[in-house]
């Protein structure tokens, strides 16, 4: 019997990623996306995997609890993946209000929609490593009290608490991964990892010069978002909800990842990165690293991609994109 999914966040990264996968298993996919006028750039990560009409689009927004009431009853999902948020943490800062109001009780809406129209559904909810902060443990895992230090990671810890309320409270088979860094060529270009590696791409093709970067030794545990999507799904094929870190168990600085890139190209580091203070944050979380043993142990779940084969993954795609614009 086909099942329906329902993904939040399906123009994203990890909601494309997962899409694909649905789709190999032979789900039935919906993804809700906010109407925009730039639509086409929006579905851009769908057409890079060849999926795009593959999966049914659904108007919408998760801060309108109305419109997500109707979601839930004309789609009637088997399984719903909230991955929609203002998921850029610089950003927080500059509109902590949105990020309250979308990553935060954005999470509330989805569970109050499913609550009401399809309790029977699975929920996952994408939790987030910055919401431990300021670190209480060397290694972080499922029971590591959170210290989170920007306002993305705030909401994150508040949509991390409902979904357990709502498990708690109403009986949801609701989980949360608490996803650490996971990078990809469909990775947006405000984040480290893609700043990077765009910027290797365009110096050795002469467009750029420099990579300009704020704090450039903290450390971050970073995996790949084909291995973590498969993650998320693992946790709604169990017969008990539950919470779980999903890390590669590796912490590698900002600085050796780039290190990484500029040697994939065959340039130097060195030559071409500046340390612009202008790019460090209010407050800084120097270093996550996540303990998967939970994971492995509950889902057989763990990384199959390492760090090194992903930033050059990453690299040569961007190559390949800059090529594409010069033809």
């Amino acid at each position: 019997m086909t099942k329906t999914a329902l993904i939040t966040g399906i123009t994203g990264q990890d909601g494309a990623y997962l899409a694909q996968l649905l789709l190999s298993k032979g789900y039935e996919v919906h993804g809700l996306a906010r109407r925009s006028s730039t639509a086409d750039v929006n579905t851009m990560r769908l057409k890079w995997l060849g999926i795009e009409d593959d999966v049914r689009i659904v108007d919408g927004d998760i801060t309108d609890l109305s419109g997500l009431t109707r979601t839930m009853r004309d789609v009637r999902p088997d399984e719903v993946y909230n991955l929609a948020a203002q998921s850029f943490v610089k950003s927080s800062w500059q509109q902590p209000i949105l990020t309250s109001n979308v990553t935060g009780i954005g999470v509330t809406n989805v569970l109050e929609a499913l609550r009401l129209e399809v309790p029977g559904a699975r929920f996952y909810q994408a939790s987030s490593s910055e919401m431990y902060g300021l670190i209480q443990e060397p290694m972080q895992s499922e029971t590591t009290p959170f210290h989170p230090r920007s306002p993305y990671a705030v909401a994150k810890a508040y949509g991390h608490w409902i979904t357990v309320n709502y498990r708690e409270s109403f009986g949801l088979h609701a989980s949360s991964g608490i996803l650490f860094n996971h990078e990809s060529p469909l990775r947006g270009i405000e984040f480290v990892t893609r700043k990077v590696t765009d910027a290797v791409a365009r110096i050795k093709m002469g467009l750029a010069r420099e990579l300009r970067l704020g704090n450039i030794d903290a450390r971050r545990d970073w995996g790949h978002s084909r291995d973590y999507v498969r993650a998320m799904w693992l946790m709604l094929q169990q017969g008990e909800p539950d919470d779980y870190v999903v890390a590669t168990g590796r912490t590698t600085t900002v600085r050796d990842m780039c290190r990484i890139a500029f040697e994939h190209v065959g340039l130097k580091m060195d030559d071409h990165l500046v340390i612009d203070p202008d790019l460090f944050r209010p407050a800084e979380v120097e270093i996550l690293l996540g303990n998967p043993a939970k994971a492995k142990a509950k889902l057989g779940w763990e990384a199959t991609i390492s760090l090194e084969e992903m930033i050059r993954e990453m690299v040569d795609a961007d190559l390949a994109r800059h090529a594409a614009v010069g033809r």
